[in-house]
Parts: C-alpha cells; sequence; structure tokens
C-alpha cells in the first residue's frame, strides 16, 4: 500500500503515546490532528484557509512549533507558499484536553495515557474540496507539487481497521488505568460499546443533564474492571468551531462542579 501523504509532500504518519509507564487513565478520542498552514497563491493571494500539511508532532499537541515545522515544507515557488494557519487552529485540541479535562479533574499529561481510535490525522471534506478548487491536483498533474491520493487521505468512513481494536486493547493493558475517559460519541460507538459488552452507543444514553453527565460506569474491557468515564468531543468541551452550545454548557458545569472530586491521586 502506498504511504499516505499531505498536500506537499509530507507523510501522514500514526501518532501514539510515547511514556509507556502505567497510567490512573486512559484518554481515548477520535483521531489525530494536524498542523494546519494557509495556502497562499504565487501573488500571495489567499487559497486555502486552513490545510493539514503535516502529521502533529505528539498526540493531543497544543501547537507549539507550528511555524517551525510549516516552515521546512518545500513549496516550489509557481505553487505560492505556505503560513502558519491562524494560532486557534493549531493545537486546539491539545489545548482543551489540558484545560477543560485533566486539570479539572486534577491531572496532569504524566497521569494520561492518550490514544485515538485513528492514530493518524486525515483531511477532512472541505479541505479537499478546497484543494480541488485551488488548483493542488492541476499543479500535482504538471509535476509542480507531490501528487497526493485525496480520497485516500480523506477522513475515511469507519475509524477503527480491522486490527486496530486489540492495538488498543493492546495499549490500555499496557497503561494498567483504573479510569478509561471517551471522548464524544465515537469511541462509545466503536469501540467501548462492542468491547465493553455494554448497551449505551452513545455519550447521550449515559446522561445528558447535570445529574447524570460526568459520572463513572463500571466496565470490564480486555479482562480488566475499569472506570468509564464518558465526556464530550474536545469541539464541544472547548466551544471549537460547529459546537453544541447545550453540550458545552453541560460541560462546563461538569467541569466547575463535579469534576474536581471525582478523581484523586492520592
Amino acid at each position: 500500500m502506498t504511504a499516505l501523504r499531505f498536500p506537499f509532500g509530507q507523510p501522514i504518519t500514526a501518532v501514539r503515546q510515547t511514556d509507556r509507564s502505567p497510567k490512573r487513565v486512559f484518554v481515548l478520542g477520535v483521531y489525530a490532528s494536524a498542523v494546519h498552514a494557509r495556502w497562499l497563491g504565487p501573488d500571495s493571494k489567499l487559497l486555502v484557509n486552513a490545510l493539514a500539511v503535516a502529521s502533529e508532532p505528539c498526540i493531543f499537541w497544543t501547537g507549539i512549533g507550528a511555524a517551525e515545522i510549516i516552515r521546512a515544507i518545500d513549496v516550489p515557488e509557481e505553487a505560492g507558499s505556505l503560513v502558519p494557519a491562524s494560532p486557534t487552529l493549531n493545537g486546539p485540541s491539545g489545548r482543551t484536553l489540558d484545560g477543560h479535562y485533566l486539570s479539572p479533574l486534577g491531572l496532569t499529561r504524566a497521569d494520561a495515557w492518550l490514544c485515538d481510535l485513528l492514530p493518524e490525522s486525515r483531511l477532512n471534506a472541505k479541505q479537499v474540496a478546497a484543494l480541488t478548487r485551488a488548483g493542488y491536483p492541476a499543479l500535482a498533474k504538471r509535476g509542480v507539487v507531490p501528487a497526493v491520493d485525496l480520497e485516500a487521505a480523506a477522513v475515511p468512513v469507519e475509524f477503527l481497521t480491522s486490527t486496530r481494536p486489540a492495538e488498543i486493547l493492546a495499549e490500555i493493558a499496557e497503561a494498567k488505568p483504573d479510569v478509561l475517559v471517551t471522548l464524544g460519541d465515537q469511541a462509545i460507538k466503536d469501540f467501548v460499546g462492542t468491547h465493553a459488552g455494554i448497551s449505551e452507543r452513545s455519550l447521550r444514553e449515559f446522561g445528558a443533564d447535570p445529574g447524570s453527565y460526568g459520572r463513572f460506569h463500571p466496565i470490564t474491557l480486555g479482562g480488566r474492571t475499569m472506570k468509564l468515564l464518558p465526556l464530550v468531543h474536545p469541539r464541544q468541551a472547548g466551544a471549537l468551531g460547529a459546537a453544541s452550545p447545550a453540550w458545552t454548557k453541560l460541560h462546563a458545569e461538569w467541569v466547575s462542579t463535579i469534576a474536581p472530586g471525582l478523581i484523586s491521586l492520592r
């Protein structure tokens, strides 16, 4: 299989937890983020406002070093240039993880094992459409920029390959967590619901009001008994993009009233 690449040639690589020591908490998200740039034409006019151009340097990256990563990407003069996207577009999930999940629970990254259903980033549908409008495929056909299989590099319909559940279970076994935190519906629907043998397939089924949201639920996963803590996707927690005001408000209430007393590392 040909290696997947971002526009302008950077490889799409898997981003995984590097600190492999046991952790009290295992955080399961959806898919890895990317480094985003603005693509300007040779005349400096904007072609694409926010384009994924490189894999994030670490899982749940906070945006540090974005300019240096983008600067290292070779862009032929005929194709224009890449400059960093808005600071809000690089590392928002990582900053949200720290500020809206870990810190309220009294945790730091040293306390958590981070994982995604899909460990590689992808181009979303809007980026693929914008690249086509801006003429990237035509430039690639002429050999100006690296050819990229935009369809293969796009967000897949299924986040889990046939082998990925076993990989996640192996990470959980290595991490030895007491708590599994899921971020949004996808991790419940695609992984926990099936492999923990529970009936719930969405966050709403666990509770969507202040009296039930963000509470522990006992599960057994991979032969290990632990507590499931289902929480909203970072988009909702951090009010990022097309967030739901209702879920954002509910999570904010949880942050201020429930989270501080939920987990103790002592």
